[in-house]
């Protein structure tokens, strides 16, 4: 049971732990922190806290457990502004997408990684934002990382992997820069190229009619371009070498796609293809498990 938990950034994925923890029994009171008085009113309105501040330092005061959902720009003010303001007994973590830069971001604030820092990312998300889009079910059956440091206390590390399966997550941990890059791949590359593709589209002559007759398809694809643009912006910039790495990987993979197609190669087009669907019907829908969702 967690006595009081203390949520900086009470929207979907704060506003879901929440709710999923209340949901199951496993914490006394939820204090939520965030700029936005509208939102923090509507969250205290639909039961996901039972009190609010706009000051990061008095929400974590007498909290036994901190969840920083905010994105990775706000990280290391925020660390800055509750340091001074945490109990002894204390446990913070964190649900950013990109873990080095958590990482030194404590560093920079601490000195070091303190041994009540436990970095975590939830692999689960929507497209949509704000307290009004939680729900207590986001976390079931989704996986959430915990990269803890060599300085991590196992203690902490151990409250926050209960807390998680507490909220009906598969708990797993890695090193931070596997982490990073693995990501990098999986989530951070979809949405650089769904929101690429929007874009390229929003630019061109007669785009209102491509936007009219886009298929299913289209709209599946890019549903994660409708995604938060300055969350985004952060996890570029915080995980930029991985990510630019895994850029550069995938346009020599469309060139020469493009180069394929121009000079009608059908027997290559087919053998990308088939790999293509073999490796997705193997990996994603078959039973190694559920796909890395945003986040």
């Amino acid at each position: 049971m967690i006595r009081r938990l203390a949520v900086i950034g009470v929207g979907l994925i704060g506003g879901s732990l929440a709710r999923a923890l209340r949901s199951a029994d496993a914490v006394g009171e939820v204090i939520g922190c965030g700029r936005s008085a509208e939102n923090l009113e509507l969250a205290c309105e639909l039961g996901v806290i039972d009190d609010c501040t706009h000051d990061p330092a008095e929400a974590v005061r007498a909290a036994d457990m901190v969840f920083l959902a905010i994105p990775l720009g706000a990280m290391r003010p925020t660390l800055a502004a509750i340091a001074e303001a945490l109990p002894s007994d204390c446990v913070v973590t964190d649900g950013g997408s990109v873990k080095g830069s958590v990482v030194a971001d404590a560093a920079a604030v601490f000195g070091s990684a303190p041994p009540w820092l436990v970095p975590g990312h939830p692999i689960a998300g929507t497209e949509r934002s704000g307290v009004a889009a939680s729900f207590p079910e986001l976390y079931h059956n989704r996986r959430v990382i915990l990269t803890p440091l060599p300085e991590t206390d196992p203690r902490a590390t151990a409250r926050v992997r209960a807390m998680w399966e507490a909220a009906g997550a598969e708990v797993t941990e890695m090193d931070a820069a596997h982490h990073d890059m693995v990501l990098a791949a999986t989530s951070h590359l979809p949405h650089m190229l769904a929101f690429g593709l929007v874009d390229t589209l929003a630019r061109m002559q007669g785009n209102d009619e491509m936007f009219r007759y886009a298929a299913g398809g289209f709209r599946d694809f890019t549903r994660i371009a409708s995604s938060n643009p300055v969350m985004w912006r952060d996890i570029c910039m915080a995980n930029a070498d991985a990510l630019s790495e895994m850029l550069d990987r995938f346009g020599e993979e469309m060139t020469d796609l493009a180069q394929t197609i121009r000079r009608g190669d059908g027997e290559h087009l087919l053998e990308i293809f088939g790999r293509a669907k073999e490796a997705r019907d193997r990996y994603v829908d078959g039973i190694d498990g559920d796909p890395l969702e945003p986040g």
